[in-house]
């Protein structure tokens, strides 16, 4: 991946749209994003810092809605335990190694560099999942599935039915996401 990336994505409807200036160095990786949407035909903006190690293991998420009192800020151990600013422990995430916000599909890109799957393999993950714009944290049992390296994923929920095919570039970025995201640069 480069130093620094500038990703620019439109939801699939046309009408929202989010930038994300991903920054990769050596032992970490920070991406910090803007996202502008609506849910249910309500609009929200929001703001999001994500950090991880060199290996795309997450440690820090710092997710807001702008102009409400609304935000979440988590940490992560990297090992399945998480806590929130204060201190206190989430034990309902424990278990969870990545971070899925769902107004942006950066988030795609932690597992898929993280996990770093070979052709046909595929690995199930727990994810700290983080609905927009009420800012619930639930964890999510997820597989992602490798079609072709830095080029294609199976994405499946493995609470619910919903799959996708998603392709990516080399640097794990989201090119498209059927039905929710496409880039746009």
């Amino acid at each position: 991946m480069d130093d620094r990336i500038v990703a620019r994505w439109q939801d699939w409807s046309g009408k929202g749209i989010e930038h994300t200036v991903v920054r990769c160095m050596q032992v970490s990786s920070t991406a910090e994003g803007v996202v502008i949407g609506a849910v249910n035909s309500e609009p929200f903006a929001l703001r999001y810092q994500i950090r991880c190690d060199g290996s795309w293991t997450l440690n820090y998420a710092f997710i807001e809605i702008i102009g409400e009192q609304r935000k979440v800020e988590l940490l992560s151990d990297g090992r399945g335990k998480w806590t929130d600013a204060s201190g206190n422990v989430l034990p309902d995430l424990d278990g969870a190694i990545d971070v899925d916000i769902s107004a942006t599909p950066f988030t795609n890109t932690l597992p898929i560099r993280r996990l770093r799957l070979a052709r046909g393999h595929s690995a199930e993950i727990r994810a700290a999942y983080v609905r927009v714009p009420d800012l619930d944290i639930v964890r999510d049992p997820q597989r992602y599935t490798c079609l072709e390296p830095l080029r294609r994923y199976r994405y499946e929920s493995l609470d619910s039915d919903f799959v996708r095919e998603i392709e990516v570039d080399t640097d794990g970025l989201v090119v498209t996401y059927p039905g929710l995201f496409k880039r746009l640069a």
